[in-house]
């Protein structure tokens, strides 16, 4: 229910913005722009659908090929006590645990490709299992949230992007955006440990945790260490080896077990095209009224709030025109990518204002298009406590990618 307030809302604040221009500024072209944005964004919505039709038909047939292999089982046994207390709804050692592992890797080196089909069978799997198909059950909700809160530690688009740009150094973003995403990662799954009463003390939970965290200082460690023009080459080949190898152990094991691994591929792959198709009335719908949200210049009006109330407060307000990208995060990820160059090209690749539209962009993930895609996949209408939650850890990550900003650029 809560996805359907927000799509209304959208509509509504659209329209109320948009009739204030008209009455008190004139701007009769603002309905022009609005119905140019709804049909530009339908549009948009269809070809992501497709265009996610390939990478869902690859995975979704490497991913058949590695559960045949046994892969799937071997990760969700090595996490498996620290999943089953973080999603005790599923059954151990359900199918779910290493589809879900294998997306959160795949986010973590920033393989969106590869971590959507990931994420959407790892959803569908954890349906097969919900009591109430229309509404979201607890396992699902920590799994989207996890998922937006993007947990990423190599950022490659975006150093691409600042390459491009003519950045003096592309990762000098790195280290920031490692910090914030954590936050925000960490921010998502205590919100929702503590709306479904899991017990993060637990010590099994707790030496994960521990340990997961002792991982992302080593990695900041060992990034830190080498020359800043090696950073981007190191972490572009880490992503690349490690997706490859990926692969890799999938055939061999599959090979090993004498699986039939071509005829295992096609069964999988399958399943790439139903769900792209399935996905089109769920994402045309979200990002149509995020369209007429910003069309409207009702995005513009709430920055420039933010910007008189930092000032008000006391506060340095550099970052502002940075902002945007933060309000445009969860709604957008294509939008927010725009915005960020758009601050990159008009303040300076190596601007202050420029960093930190990076930082921003590699904190979070777009928490509603998950949302519209993931449970759009399987049907789920009641997001229940998906959104509140996710828009937590977009909060989070925004404010620590605002900070650390001002720590390594101010």
């Amino acid at each position: 229910m809560a996805l359907n307030y927000i799509w209304i809302a959208f509509f509504l604040i659209g329209f109320i913005v948009a009739l204030g221009q008209l009455v008190f500024a004139g701007n009769t072209q603002i309905f022009n722009d609005i119905v140019n944005s709804t049909f530009t964004n339908a549009k948009t919505g269809f070809e992501i659908s497709l265009g996610l039709t390939g990478a869902l038909t690859l995975w979704l047939g490497l991913m058949k090929v590695g559960e045949k292999g046994g892969v799937v089982n071997i990760l969700g046994r090595l996490f498996g006590p620290f999943f089953q207390r973080l999603f005790p709804e599923l059954p151990k050692d359900h199918p779910a645990y290493g589809s879900m592992i294998l997306n959160f890797s795949a986010n973590m080196l920033g393989l969106d490709n590869a971590a959507t089909p990931m994420g959407l069978k790892a959803m569908k799997e954890m349906q097969e299992v919900n009591p109430r198909k229309d509404t979201a059950s607890n396992a699902q909700i920590m799994f989207l949230v996890l998922n937006a809160s993007g947990l990423t530690i190599i950022p490659v688009s975006i150093m691409v992007y600042r390459t491009q740009l003519g950045a003096a150094n592309p990762a000098d973003i790195f280290i920031p955006i490692l910090i914030a995403t954590y936050a925000a990662t960490l921010a998502g799954l205590i919100s929702v440990a503590i709306v479904q009463k899991i017990n993060l003390f637990d010590k099994v939970v707790f030496a994960y945790l521990v340990g997961l965290t002792s991982i992302m200082i080593l990695i900041i460690a060992y990034f830190s260490s080498l020359p800043k023009e090696q950073i981007t080459n190191a972490s572009t080949f880490a992503a690349n080896f490690t997706l490859f190898a990926i692969i890799t152990i999938f055939i061999l094991l599959a090979v090993i077990r004498k699986v039939n691994v071509y005829e295992a591929f096609i069964e999988g792959a399958k399943e790439g095209f139903g769900i792209a198709i399935k996905i089109i009335p769920f994402l045309v719908a979200i990002l149509v009224a995020i369209g007429i949200f910003r069309a409207s210049g009702a995005m513009d009006f709430l920055n420039s709030g933010f910007e008189k109330l930092f000032a008000w407060m006391g506060f340095d307000t550099r970052f502002t025109d940075a902002l945007p990208v933060a309000l445009m995060k969860p709604l957008s990820g294509s939008g927010a990518r725009g915005l960020m160059i758009e601050a990159m090209t008009t303040h300076g690749v190596d601007s202050f204002v420029g960093r930190v539209a990076c930082t921003l962009q590699g904190a979070t993930d777009t928490t509603f298009y998950i949302i519209a895609v993931y449970f759009g996949s399987v049907g789920i209408k009641n997001t229940r406590h998906a959104v509140g939650c996710g828009l937590i850890a977009d909060l989070v990550g925004a404010v620590a990618a605002i900070l650390v900003a001002y720590i390594f650029f101010g």
